[in-house]
């Protein structure tokens, strides 16, 4: 019998259930998610589906989990997204680490509660190889899975319901891109996508361009976050157009951060102080010289911006004010 296991041919000498397959495979079950012939297979059913000729299956990482009792970390002003309340206005992605080791000592010293997380195939020549759940517990971070490669709004719902049946969570990131050089958000597909994932039950977070009209587009069609582009993803140019910025969080009545492009703590203390209710980053930590610093770093700019902009800063004046009074001077 002939069977594709992601994207590989093989051949196997007797009918099978999936779940004996997995187990044939060495595969843990509770760690991953199963499409068959582009339907996804619920966890329960394993063990009653058999693969039959020809089937086409798709089995990729386990990437759900949420954190239990985080509402305890929650000072008086806390991130809420989608009902959730969050002490932390810094979310980190989990990519470009030298190892899983590294990735988790970063995101720890960042203070991140929520991490995003990709789904990918399972490595079938290595399935005992290390995975990020390993590493970064989703009992302790809450998991955001997200459609990092995405190229039409087909391919991004298909990934996001099957993160949900590996974890169960319906907090999402939309990302639909246009092309590969830029990596801009492909809006068209962003919009359909956004809506079929609505429709579906999911919260989806959306990251956007930075124009404030399709921003307000995305908050009416229920996006439980809008995520603008501060620049290109991974470019480190910090915030392009903060005019556009400003002009989404004025109009917006849900949380709105930055996703993309900031490169040093500079830019996620500016972004902050804008008003964003967030920062979402990856490559400015993972890429720096030293991650774990960096990390720190991030960290103690977002607080800092955050607490800026609630202090309201003082008015630009065209000339000089002593700060010293005049009256008395000898």
């Amino acid at each position: 019998m002939l069977v594709t296991i992601n994207g590989e041919a093989r051949t196997l000498a007797a009918t099978l259930s999936l779940e004996a397959l997995l187990g044939e495979l060495g595969i843990d079950h509770r760690k991953v998610a199963i499409e068959r012939n582009l339907e996804i297979v619920p966890k329960s059913a394993y063990g009653v589906i058999q693969v039959g000729d020809g089937d086409k299956l798709e089995i990729v990482h386990f990437i759900g989990g949420g954190a239990p009792g985080a509402d305890a970390l929650v000072d008086g002003d806390p991130l809420v997204v989608a009902g959730r309340r969050f002490h932390s206005r810094l979310l980190v992605g989990t990519g470009k680490y030298k190892d899983f080791e590294e990735t988790a000592v970063a995101i720890k010293a960042s203070g991140a509660e929520i991490v995003t997380v990709a789904v990918r195939r399972v490595n079938l020549s290595d399935p005992s190889k290390p995975m990020l759940v390993d590493y970064v517990s989703p009992k302790e971070y809450t998991f955001l899975p997200n459609t990092a490669g995405c190229f039409t709004a087909a391919d991004a719902v298909r990934t996001l319901r099957l993160a949900r049946e590996a974890g169960g969570w319906d907090l999402v990131k939309l990302e639909v891109l246009g092309d590969q050089k830029s990596l801009y958000p492909d809006m068209v597909e962003t919009l359909q996508a956004a809506g079929e994932l609505i429709k579906d039950g999911f919260q989806v977070m959306v990251y956007c361009t930075d124009d404030p009209i399709m921003a307000k587009r995305l908050e009416d069609m229920g996006c439980a976050a809008i995520m603008p582009l501060g620049a290109p993803i991974g470019s480190g140019l910090g915030i392009q157009n903060p005019v556009n910025i400003r002009l989404i969080i004025e109009q917006a009545k849900v949380p709105v951060l930055v996703d993309a492009g900031v490169g040093t703590a500079s830019d996620a203390a500016i972004a902050m102080e804008l008003g964003c209710d967030g920062v979402l980053m990856n490559t400015a930590i993972a890429e720096a010289k030293d991650p774990i610093a960096m990390a720190r770093a991030m960290r103690l700019a977002v607080e800092a911006g955050r607490l800026a902009y609630l202090s309201g800063r003082m008015p630009k004046k065209r000339y000089a004010d002593p700060s010293s009074p005049l009256a008395g001077l000898i």
